[in-house]
């Protein structure tokens, strides 16, 4: 029976092969690849483990608004609570002027002043279960003056806020003023 010897080549080859494999399943068991070895544009989100990348690993401006799509926040928690549900109430704002007008505003339907004092800010959705916050401002960067403020559901509505503004003597006036809903 004769016995097989590989040539000299083929032993050179067979060497080479498992120290090519080996050295890549070193690498990969150690964690000893680096940035130095990966292609560029290879690596996909599903690659990178959660939690795995942190602001420095991140290059400046390489993340901006558009380029997070806003369905993706839904699955995101913070926590324990879905981040769509905790980020609604400052998505509701708005800055009426002492006319009524709406400066500007989110989530805003429309807003009147019903009387001396009195307005009503309507949204686009149920507030029932929502807390709100006025306090007197300008629309511009001009002082907001002196009085008062107070904020309650309309009852009318249950989209609406009714806000009451008062001078410093307590007496109805008319004030511009900013108010946040938080739901």
């Amino acid at each position: 029976m004769k016995r097989f010897m590989p040539s000299p080549a083929m032993a050179v080859a067979c060497t080479a092969l498992f120290v090519a494999l080996g050295g890549v399943s070193y690498g990969l068991a150690t964690g000893s690849i680096s940035g130095r070895e990966i292609k560029n544009g290879t690596i996909l989100s599903k690659d990178v483990r959660d939690r795995g990348l942190r602001g420095p690993d991140l290059g400046r401006d390489s993340i901006g608004g558009n380029s997070v799509k806003e369905e993706s926040l839904n699955s995101l928690k913070i926590g324990g609570v879905p981040l769509s549900l905790t980020s609604q109430g400052s998505a509701h704002h708005a800055v009426i002027a002492s006319g009524g007008a709406a400066v500007r505003a989110r989530g805003l339907a429309s807003s009147a002043r019903t009387g001396t004092g009195t307005y009503q800010a309507i949204f686009d959705r149920d507030l029932r279960q929502c807390a709100y916050v006025a306090t007197l401002g300008d629309e511009s960067a001009a002082a907001p003056g002196t009085g008062q403020v107070s904020v309650t559901s309309l009852p009318s509505n249950v989209n609406g806020v009714r806000v009451l503004t008062r001078n410093s003597d307590g007496q109805a006036a008319n004030r511009s003023f900013h108010l946040v809903v938080s739901c």
